[in-house]
Parts: structure tokens; C-alpha cells; sequence
């Protein structure tokens, strides 16, 4: 077995991803006909009854019956969704309910004449995204359709007919399509029906019959239908087969490339290639490549080409811009590199001697094609593709004169210098010159002020140089030569100058767009804030591309305008309905796109990996598409760094969501453990020695004594828990304002030993407070609370009868206090964890637990003084210490202890 063979035995990826997506589709079933009155509707109602005998749940969205009373009386059986009226130009029109029919969510829906234009105001232009929006739902579909509706056969069925059709549908959503049925009926059949007043009126049926019903017309439209039926029927086996794995002999390595510009008759080349790639059943791409003429082109031209480019993605093709200087050169290299099989390309009617001196494009790519069958189609116009000059002014434009008038002073200054060397150097010497001046005129202003350069300095040369001087005869032969090579060095040097001063403007502007990107890129990396991204992208997005810009974000189930450049731009309610829209869709929606486009701005939804997660809106005050196919490669590139950026932020949000999440559920429990271990130790001692006490009434007064300073004891210890609790509250919730002032650091440690003097009863306090020590500012209150703390929990850890020890001194103008305890000193491991709330460091049982809050609130105090707080255990002995640095403000002077 081949090795073609064997990879033609796995599935293809895209074959399965296609048929997983329709399983979360409704189903859609299309009726086509060949022409007007063949029986579409009434098959359809037909098989749409036997479906609601079958218990499917069936509703009539909307259905023609035209008057015809065999389609009226199979309407009375389904239930009907009440049709939505619309005022249009004083006239009641009367459309689909499409929100009805959504919440209604039946099984099975039926909507005729799928072509149909919705009226101004609908969700959507057309019906048949009103079908893809039930289709979205899970809602199954029947529909109908006429051949002559399809959009890449509209330029055949306008040639068979005559009659070109407004109303098209585009290729790729038949393609979707579940099921074709057609309805076929004989020419000769159909013709009886319309002379029995079965498909129009009388009048209007004779006017048919000697037009569009003639049997010919009818024998070729069926024909076109059938043969579009054979091909859908083809592609769904070769789909099933390539995702089941099934060896085939289908066709491989046939691809069709159409190139597309500015010409008017681009779309037909558009369509000619889908019907070329429907035939090969092959995919297909548009191609423009965008050479240093595109700075030239109009706004009209541009539009032409994206909309070529447009129509191609929904014919269901692949649109792609390339750079390039040659058109021949790059299309042929795009086309090799691609392994494109088959070329289709406009010809222009331009005359044999305009080709011949500028080059045909046509037939450098014809020549150059190779193995590629290349498709030419000829235009009805001479200004199709264009050749290998650089394209002119718009005429519309006006012609500027400055670089003719300073082509005139090049010229001018060539002559003066020309004068004073041609009494020193040969005549031909003297015309290298005149070819600087037409050289700088080409660098300087493009080709046309060149040529214009190039003729004049010939003109100015022959007169003023060649004898006869001051006259235009020309006596020497030889010098009606070199007049002439003059001439044609100046006209290949002036175009060659021009054309690399394009290339070169083209260059410079590609570098300046890939440094803005590179500039955006690095922004949005140091950007940590969601606001301040918004910001960065709508000012970026309209300083790049020179639109105003609006960017919506999802919040709580709808979408809300977070950011706007100009910043006082608002969005309009139908902006708001179309923004929605599109990121509910995940689809482009506003002006220029299919859906919504009374919409003031176009929306387009900025996705990730993970899904959309912004909608972005543009608008600009030119008229037609606001981008151009550039911008909008341009502007996919912006969007979609500015999309990963707002993941990473919001992911950094969701990670700091979650950490504070787990911190306050681990705060909870710790809490939680802490409350019931300390309330319920103090007020276990306070109920027993308080039952005591009612109980016992025989006990000496000693006794009496003790019960009553256990109970004194406990309480305190229960109201020093309670008032840390409420100043880790404060701290919690940003409510500590610290009333900075000017202070001795000895009265305040004074002031917390006299409160601490219960607590240290058992333990030796030793002071070292130095006598010069400047006065410090902050708030007393706090300081003494932090201080109380410090020696509360030296209290706890050290043994009864050692040292503790307070003492401050001047370092470096930092007052630092330090108290030290003769304890055990803190384990390694919890040195950089013990200012953490509720953490406790594990003791003996014999000695009396912290509540793990009083360090904490230590560090706050101390933090929001502006101070700081370390702890360390003792080098000399052990023992922990605890240092405190508070700043010396830079006007106070030192304390005069003496006075």
C-alpha cells in the first residue's frame, strides 16, 4: 500500500471538527427550485405535515402562499408566528418575527423564500442569517430557494435570462445545508401551470412566458439547478468519507487562486473562481497584492478591492493581501509557493503599443505560469490590471503644481551650471547635468514631475547647447542621437527613481507600522490594570488607524462601555443592540457588516484562545467600508495583542480573587479556632471561680480574694482579646488614620509599663532609654498599644522572675526601640511568619497560648506610623527581640533633658 494510501486511511480532522459542529445545529433542509411556480412551498408543507404527524413540533415563521389556494389550505394545519409589522416610507411592512419564533424554540420552523431582504430596522439585512440565527438556536429549518439566487451563479442566470436578480444568497450557507431537495417539474409542465394562472396573474404570466419562461431559459436554469444539487451531493460524501476514513478517488492538489484589484469587474473574477473551484471541488483563494501604487489609489479603488476581497470570504473562499513590487513576479511566486494549480486573472482592452511600452502584466504571468493553467477572462473596461507603471494622480484630485514649478528650478539651476562648464568640458559632459536634475525630480516628487523634468531638460539642452544654439534644429546627425539616448536614459532612470522611491515610502510605512506594534506590544506588557489597557488600546486602535473607537466589556450577563477614545464619545442605543450582538455571536455586526448595519459603527469582537473577551467598535466620518483590507489586517493585529493582555490581567485578576479567597477562608477558620479557644478558656475560669463564689459560702476571705482576681484576670484577658480584634478589624478594613504628633519616646514607653505593671508582675524590667534622644512623630495611642503587646507577649514566653528588657537609642536618624525577653526564643522557621495574623508559635503545654493577633497588630500600628518592626532571637542568651524603627522628622531638634 502507498504511502498516500495509508494517510488517506486516517480521518481528516477538519471532515470530523465539520461534523461534530452540525450536531450542535439545528438541521437544515433547503427545497431549490429551477425556477418561480415549480412547487418549492408546497413540498415543503407537505413534508413539514408529515413531520407534525410524526408528534414533531412544527411552526410556520413565515410562508408565500401567492394566492394559491392548493398552498393555503396545507397553511391551516401549522400553527403560525403572528408576523412583526414595520412603518417603511409610510407603508406597513410586514417581516418574520425572529425574536417570536426564538422564544417560542419549537422543534421544527418553517421560513420560505430564503433570499428575501428584510425590511430597514431588522436585526438582520437579509433572511437567511435570520436562519442562521434559529439554526444557532438548535431550531431545525425548512426553506426555499430559486437557482437564480445564488450568489456565484448570478452572473450565468443574468446571461441565460436577462434579468439580473437583486436578491442573493451566499454559496457557503447552502453549502451548510443538511439536505437539498429539488423540486423539479419539466419545462413543458411548468409552462401549463403559468398559463393556468398557477404562478402569477394573467398579465404579469404573459409578460413571463415571452421572457423569463421561455423553455430554453427553463432547460438551462434546471439544468443549473441539478448539476448544483450533484455537486453539494458530492461534497457531503466526500465529507463522510474523509471523516469515516474511507478510501476514495477523489482529486488531490487542484487549488484555484483569483487576483483581485481595483477594476471594477473584480467581483465577476471572484464569482468565476468559485464556480471554477465548485466545479474542481477544490478550496479557493482571492488574492490582491499590494504594490507602491496602492499609496495612489482612490477611495473608490479601495473600496473596489475590499470589496472583492469581502465577497470572496463569502462565497466561501480565503482572502489574502500580500506586499510586492512586481505583480507578475509575486502572484506567479505565490502561486508556486502555494502549490495552486489552477490562475484566474483579468485582461485589460489597452492597446497593443501601450503594452508594448509599459509592459503587460497579463502576459509576463502567462509566460511565467509554468505547470499553473491560467484563466484569462477580459474585461469590458481598459483600466483592469494594471501594468508595471507607477499609477498616476486621480484626476479628481486636481494636479498640484509646486513640483513642476521646482522641476522648473532644477532645470534652471542645470542650465546655469551647465553654461559655466561648457567652457571647460565636452557638450555630452554638460548633459550629465541636466540628468541630475531629472534624478532628484523623480526622488523628490514621484514619475509624472520626472517625465516632466526629463522633457524639459531635453527641450532646454538642445537649445541652449546644440548648434545652432537658440534654436530647436538640430544640424549633426550625431547629436539627434545622443539628443535621443538623453532622452531615454532620463525617462528609465526618472521611472526607475520613482519606482523605488515608492517601494522605499512603502518600506518606510510597513516599518513604521511593525514599530507601533512593536511599541504596543511592550505597553500592554507593563500594563497591570484593566482600565489603564482599555485606555491604551482605544488610543492606540484611533491613533494607528484614524477612527474613533468605543470598547465594551462583559459584565454581569450583558456587555457595559469601559473605555472610548475621544473619551467623551458615548455609543447609541442601536451601537449598544449591535455591540451585544456581536459578542453573544461571536460575529462581526454594525455598519458594513451583515448583521445590523444601520449601526453607526462596525463591531467586531476581539477573541482569544478561550473565546471573545471584548467587542470593539469603530467608525470614522468617510463615507463606505470605514477599513481598508490593510487596516483591517492591521487592526486584527491590534486587537488581538490588546485580547491577550486583557486575558493576562484578567487572569491575574482571577488568581488574586482566588488568593484572597483562600486567605479569607483560611482567616475564617483560624478565627474561628482562635474565638473558641480564647473566649472560652477566660470565661471557663470567670463561670467557675463566679460559681464559687455563689456556691460555697463557707470560704475564708483569702480565698474569696483569689476567686475574685481570677475572675478580674480572665477578664481582662477576654477584653484585651476583644480589643485586638476590633483594631485588626480597623487594620483590615483601612480604618486606622494614625493623629501624628510630636513626642518623647520615654513617656510613651512609660505610659505602656504602667499599664503593662499587672502583667510584668512576675518579671524584672529593665530600661535604657537614651537621654539625647530627638522627639519622633506619631500617634502615642497606637505606640503605647504596640508597646503593651510587645511586653504582653514577652510576659507570656519568658520565665517567671528573668528580665525584660526595653531600650532606644539614635541610629543613622532612625529612633530604634528594642525589648528583649529571656524566653526560648522563636524557632528559625517561624522568625519570618510570627507578624502573621493567628499565627502562634508552637510552646510547651505548661506555657499560656497567644491569640496570634497581637504581632500582627503590631506591624500595622507601626506601618501606618511609617515605621517598621523586626523581630530576631538573642546573640548573647536566649531570648527573642523584638526592634522598632520610627524616623526622625528632619525639623525637630533634640529633646533638652536638662531644662
Amino acid at each position: 500500500m502507498s504511502d498516500h494510501n495509508v494517510k488517506d486511511k486516517r480521518p481528516s480532522p477538519e471532515a470530523l471538527l465539520e461534523e461534530a459542529s452540525r450536531e450542535s445545529r439545528g438541521h437544515l433542509k433547503v427545497f431549490l427550485g429551477a425556477a418561480p411556480g415549480v412547487g418549492k412551498t408546497y413540498e415543503m408543507l407537505l413534508s413539514a405535515a408529515g413531520r407534525k404527524r410524526e408528534g414533531v413540533d412544527v411552526i410556520i415563521g413565515v410562508v408565500e402562499t401567492h394566492g394559491r389556494a392548493e398552498t393555503e389550505a396545507l397553511v391551516k394545519g401549522f400553527e403560525i408566528v403572528p408576523r412583526r409589522r414595520m412603518d417603511y416610507k409610510g407603508r406597513a411592512i410586514e417581516e418574520m418575527d425572529l425574536d417570536a419564533v426564538l422564544a417560542r424554540a419549537p422543534q421544527l420552523v418553517l421560513v420560505d423564500e430564503l433570499a428575501h431582504t428584510n425590511a430597514p430596522g431588522s436585526r438582520h439585512p437579509k433572511r437567511y442569517l435570520d436562519v442562521d440565527d434559529l439554526l444557532a438556536a438548535g431550531i431545525d429549518v425548512y426553506t426555499t430557494v430559486n437557482i437564480q439566487h445564488l450568489e456565484s451563479l448570478n452572473d450565468v442566470v443574468a446571461q441565460i435570462t436577462r434579468i439580473r436578480v437583486r436578491e442573493t444568497v451566499p454559496d457557503a450557507f447552502i453549502d451548510r445545508a443538511d439536505e437539498i431537495e429539488v423540486i423539479d417539474l419539466t419545462p413543458g409542465d411548468l409552462i401549463q401551470r403559468l398559463k393556468e394562472g398557477k404562478v402569477y396573474v394573467p398579465k404579469t404570466a404573459e409578460r413571463a412566458l415571452t421572457h423569463y419562461f421561455s423553455p430554453g431559459n427553463l432547460t438551462a436554469l434546471r439544468e443549473l439547478a441539478l448539476r448544483r444539487t450533484a455537486q453539494r451531493v458530492d461534497q457531503q460524501l466526500l465529507t463522510h468519507m474523509q471523516a469515516h476514513a474511507i478510501s476514495g478517488p477523489w482529486a488531490a492538489g487542484d487549488r484555484v487562486l483569483v487576483v483581485v484589484n481595483e477594476h471594477p469587474k473584480a467581483a465577476a473574477l471572484v464569482r468565476y473562481a468559485r464556480r471554477l473551484a465548485e466545479r474542481l471541488r477544490t478550496p479557493w483563494v482571492a488574492l490582491y497584492v499590494e504594490t507602491p501604487r496602492a499609496l495612489r489609489l482612490t477611495e473608490a479603488e479601495r473600496d473596489r478591492v475590499a470589496d472583492a476581497l469581502r465577497l470572496a470570504e463569502k462565497l466561501g473562499g480565503e482572502a489574502v493581501t500580500i506586499p510586492g513590487s512586481g505583480l507578475a513576479k509575486e502572484i506567479i511566486g505565490y502561486a508556486e509557493a502555494n502549490n495552486f494549480s489552477h490562475l484566474i486573472i483579468g485582461k485589460s482592452q489597452r492597446s497593443r503599443f501601450h503594452e508594448l511600452l509599459f509592459g503587460s502584466v497579463t502576459y509576463d504571468i502567462v509566460r511565467g505560469a509554468g505547470h499553473i493553467a491560467v484563466h484569462v477572462i477580459a474585461g469590458a473596461e481598459r483600466d483592469a490590471l494594471p501594468g508595471k507603471t507607477v499609477a498616476t494622480r486621480d484626476v479628481s484630485a486636481g494636479v498640484e503644481l509646486q513640483p513642476y514649478l521646482v522641476s522648473i528650478g532644477l532645470i534652471a539651476v542645470a542650465l546655469a551650471f551647465g553654461l559655466l562648464l561648457a567652457q571647460y568640458l565636452d557638450v555630452d559632459n554638460v548633459a550629465l547635468v541636466f540628468l541630475t536634475a531629472v534624478l532628484v525630480s523623480a526622488v523628490a516628487y514621484g514619475l509624472l514631475p520626472a517625465l516632466f523634468t526629463s522633457v524639459v531638460s531635453m527641450l532646454t539642452f538642445n537649445f541652449f547647447f546644440i548648434h545652432p544654439l537658440h534654436t530647436f534644429t538640430i544640424s549633426d546627425p550625431e547629436n539627434v542621437v545622443a539628443l535621443f539616448f538623453f532622452f531615454v536614459v532620463a525617462l528609465i532612470a526618472s521611472n526607475l527613481t520613482a519606482s523605488v522611491r515608492s517601494q522605499a515610502m512603502v518600506a518606510r510605512r510597513r516599518a513604521k507600522t511593525t514599530e507601533d506594534l512593536y511599541l504596543f506590544s511592550r505597553k500592554l506588557a507593563g500594563i497591570a490594570t484593566l482600565d489603564d489597557l482599555l485606555w491604551a488600546t482605544a488610543s492606540q486602535v484611533a491613533s494607528m488607524l484614524k477612527v474613533r473607537v468605543v470598547l465594551f466589556l462583559p459584565s454581569d450577563g450583558s456587555i457595559t462601555l469601559r473605555a472610548a477614545w475621544p473619551p467623551e464619545d458615548v455609543a447609541e442605543e442601536a451601537d449598544l443592540a449591535a455591540a451585544k450582538w456581536s459578542w453573544e455571536n461571536n460575529r462581526p455586526a454594525g455598519r458594513g457588516a451583515d448583521t445590523l448595519p444601520g449601526a453607526k459603527r462596525l463591531f467586531l469582537p476581539m477573541r482569544t484562545g478561550r473565546g471573545a473577551v471584548a467587542v470593539i467598535g469603530i467608525d470614522s466620518d468617510k463615507a463606505g467600508a470605514i477599513l481598508t483590507p490593510d487596516q483591517r489586517r492591521l487592526l486584527d493585529a491590534l486587537t488581538d495583542q490588546a485580547a491577550l493582555a486583557i486575558e493576562r490581567v484578567n487572569l491575574a485578576e482571577d488568581v488574586d480573587r482566588a488568593k484572597r479567597a483562600a486567605e479569607k477562608d483560611q482567616l475564617r477558620s483560624a478565627l474561628l479556632t482562635s474565638i473558641s479557644h480564647d473566649l472560652r478558656t477566660p470565661l471557663a475560669s470567670i463561670l467557675g471561680a463566679a460559681s464559687s463564689l455563689g456556691t460555697l459560702s463557707g470560704l475564708e476571705e483569702a480565698d474569696k480574694a483569689g476567686l475574685l482576681s481570677t475572675i478580674q484576670d480572665e477578664a481582662e484577658r477576654l477584653n484585651r482579646f476583644i480589643a485586638n480584634l476590633l483594631d485588626m478589624t480597623r487594620l483590615e478594613s483601612g480604618a486606622v488614620a494614625p493623629n501624628m504628633s510630636l513626642h518623647d519616646i520615654s513617656e510613651v514607653v512609660g505610659a505602656a509599663l504602667r499599664r503593662a505593671d499587672k502583667i510584668l508582675s512576675h518579671h524584672r524590667v529593665e530600661t535604657k532609654i537614651a537621654a539625647d534622644l530627638p522627639m519622633v512623630s506619631l500617634d502615642a495611642v497606637l505606640f503605647e498599644q504596640v508597646l503593651f503587646n510587645l511586653l504582653d507577649n514577652a510576659a507570656k514566653y519568658a520565665p517567671p522572675n528573668s528580665a525584660v528588657r526595653i531600650q532606644a537609642w539614635l541610629d543613622d536618624n532612625m529612633v530604634r526601640l528594642q525589648i528583649l525577653d529571656e524566653g526560648g526564643g522563636i524557632p528559625a522557621d517561624d522568625l519570618n511568619r510570627v507578624f502573621d495574623k493567628f499565627y502562634r508559635v508552637r510552646k510547651s503545654d505548661s506555657q499560656r497560648a497567644g491569640t496570634g493577633l497581637g504581632l500582627a497588630i503590631c506591624r500595622g500600628f507601626i506601618e501606618a506610623m511609617g515605621g517598621s518592626i523586626e523581630v530576631a532571637n538573642r546573640n548573647d542568651r536566649p531570648g527573642a527581640v523584638f526592634t522598632i524603627a520610627i524616623p526622625v522628622p528632619e525639623e525637630t531638634g533634640k529633646l533638652d533633658t536638662a531644662a
